[in-house]
């Protein structure tokens, strides 16, 4: 068996536990179908590659190793893949234990805690609003269009709480309680 270099240098080897499954065309075709929707979304090309494969993975963990065989990308590109993912709390890394070696997990309700993020995100521009009405007095042409922007932004918040609520309520009833990862 021969070993291959890892990104901490580290030779690949029977401690690094069971590999994970290779793709199927099927799941090969979603991972870039999907990935191309995010992109067209406006995520990075190679992040949009990297999450939809992570999204297929049943564990739902993936060493950079694995992603880049999966993937047939450079451990660079991975690495700048989930940097961005990282910061956008899309995915999250993890050491394996008694090694250096990284990997990255996706969680089931990862749309939840990336919509959760965007409302402290929301926060933040609604005293960034307010500052910039000020600046440019509140009865200006440009005063009443940060205004608009402001008011939508707030009610976008507020709706998201509600409908963050709805979402607990409807995961509740259809899993019986139980928020764990699905199996």
């Amino acid at each position: 068996m021969s070993e291959q270099p890892n990104e901490s240098n580290e030779p690949a080897g029977p401690a690094d536990g069971p590999r994970a499954r290779p793709y199927s065309p099927e799941v090969a075709e979603f991972v870039e179908r999907f990935a191309a929707e995010l992109t067209e979304a406006g995520m990075q090309r190679m992040a949009s590659r990297v999450f939809a494969c992570l999204l297929t993975e049943d564990s739902g963990v993936l060493g950079s190793a694995e992603l880049s065989e999966r993937l047939r990308i450079s451990p660079a590109a991975v690495s700048g893949a989930i940097r961005y993912l990282s910061q956008v709390h899309l995915v999250t890394r993890e050491r394996e234990p008694g090694s250096r070696r990284e990997r990255y997990r996706v969680h089931a309700d990862v749309w939840h805690e990336a919509i959760t993020d965007r409302d402290a995100l929301l926060g933040r521009w609604s005293t960034t609003f307010d500052q910039g009405i000020k600046a440019v007095g509140p009865d200006t042409p440009a005063g009443r269009r940060i205004a608009e922007t402001a008011e939508f932004f707030d009610f976008m918040r507020r709706e998201l709480a509600l409908m963050l609520d709805r979402w607990h309520a409807h995961r509740e009833a259809v899993r019986g309680g139980d928020s764990s990862e699905p199996s």
